[in-house]
């Protein structure tokens, strides 16, 4: 299934008839099948599906941390299905930003020093400051991730994540290990990060509720795409309930 209705964005992705097999043994698992997709410069789009529904195997394919067993899918001119290793990987540095539901973060440097590992070998980054105050962290910079919430730690991921100045901003579960008070707040910067940056944004989330800070909401079920919403007025993260 394909959103038919008129976007005026520039087409960011463009993935066609995507399928993804995983072989265990004797055994096939269809993780997508037959996807047709388009997303759009500067959208927050959510992905809404069960556990095992294909939502994070699509977003790994388009971090280009996957390739899919059949189709196409461009990001741009670049074609990430008949891309190398090597030009994967600078597609991934250059172009995108990861969250994952854990934070990742070496405990042994402080937020500010969890931000620079990423400035450090980026080509036009923003200043950790920067981004962290972003996701308003700014009183914590020098904090060490064990004298952090577990928001704040997300936060700092997020940090680190926009920190590169990337085009596409993936988040798998990002609030899927906190309580509902601290994932309110991490949604809030994500929501910041792609009102104030730009940044295509694409969300994995099993909850629904989240689906009303989007653009438009895609819902996966069994692999395959069954149904695009679109959002007539996006709700604020902070008036969500769940």
């Amino acid at each position: 299934m394909t959103d038919t209705s008129a976007n005026p964005r520039a087409c960011v992705f463009r993935i066609r008839g995507v399928s993804k097999v995983y072989r265990m043994g004797e055994v096939e698992v269809h993780a997508l099948r037959g996807v047709d997709l388009d997303l759009y410069a500067g959208e927050l789009v959510v992905l809404l599906g069960a556990s095992g529904s294909g939502k994070s195997t699509l977003l790994n394919i388009l971090g280009g941390l996957d390739t899919p067993t059949a189709g196409e899918v461009f990001y741009l001119d670049h074609d990430l299905t008949r891309g190398s290793e090597d030009a994967l990987t600078t597609f991934r540095r250059e172009h995108v930003g990861f969250v994952f539901q854990f934070y990742n973060l070496i405990p042994s440097l402080t937020a500010r020093e969890n931000v620079a590992i990423v400035t450090d070998i980026a080509t036009h980054p923003m200043q950790p400051e920067e981004a962290l105050a972003l996701v308003d962290l700014s009183e914590r910079l020098d904090h060490f991730p064990a004298q952090l919430s577990g928001g704040e730690q997300q936060r700092v991921a997020i940090a680190r994540a926009i920190a590169k100045r990337p085009d596409v901003l993936l988040c798998d579960e990002p609030t899927g290990a906190l309580d509902f008070a601290t994932g309110k707040v991490v949604l809030e910067a994500i929501d910041r990060v792609n009102r104030e940056l730009g940044t295509t944004t694409a969300l994995i989330t099993h909850n629904a509720a989240i689906g009303r800070m989007a653009d438009r909401i895609v819902r996966i079920s069994s692999g395959q795409i069954v149904a695009i919403e679109t959002n007539a007025q996006k709700a604020a993260p902070e008036t969500l309930t769940w």
